[in-house]
């Protein structure tokens, strides 16, 4: 019997899923949760160097994103000084380093697809 077929639900941090996927998704669904822990899957980053890496992502989005993940206890935020300019660095905790795992094999499987299906495109010289 799998795990998540020992009872009806799964109750995390008061909240029901019908099943372990469901719970996992919840933690690292949508568009962007996924991208954002892959790009601090290596080390530690400060808002402004995620916007960079991740230039499709709204600043609204960013920081809604960031917000749930430190929630769920995915990553750490750490403020340095107590006025601004203040310093705020985003970092894995060990529960969010726990699904590097998970990222290193989405990687490689979207790796297989661009090469099997993609077609890489320089932006730079698209715009010349």
């Amino acid at each position: 019997m799998n795990i998540e077929c020992e009872s009806d639900y799964i109750k995390v941090n008061e909240k029901l899923y019908p099943c372990t996927v469901s719970l996992a998704m919840d933690l690292i669904g949508g568009k962007w949760k996924t991208v954002i822990l892959y790009h601090l899957k290596d080390t530690d980053k400060r808002y402004n160097e995620l916007r960079k890496e991740m230039p499709g992502v709204t600043e609204r989005t960013l920081s809604l994103q960031l917000k749930q993940l430190e929630e769920d206890g995915l990553i750490s935020r750490k403020v340095y000084g107590e006025k601004p300019p203040i310093k705020v660095i985003y970092g894995l905790t060990k529960f969010g380093r726990s699904c590097i795992p998970l990222l290193n094999a989405i990687l490689l499987w979207g790796n297989h697809i661009a090469e099997q299906k993609g077609e890489f495109i320089n932006t730079l010289a698209a715009n010349a």
